[in-house]
């Protein structure tokens, strides 16, 4: 699994950081997504593909086959 953010569609909204925080964070001056891991543990995949899914500006892609 390979992740990438969007930053220019990322919206602050925080529903990355709550679903999988090992994953993803937030820039403290604007609430940005920051990417902490763009290739998670297959510990984490569940995660990830939650946070995507719930991503209110579509910001997070997962790329399953990488």
């Amino acid at each position: 699994m390979r992740i990438t953010v969007d930053e220019d569609k990322c919206c602050g909204a925080g529903s990355c950081v709550l679903v999988a925080p090992d994953v993803f964070d937030q820039r403290d001056e604007d609430g940005i997504v920051v990417l902490l891991e763009p290739a998670p543990a297959a510990e984490h995949h569940e995660s990830v593909r939650e946070a995507a899914s719930v991503c209110p500006a579509l910001a997070i892609d997962v790329d399953e086959a990488a």
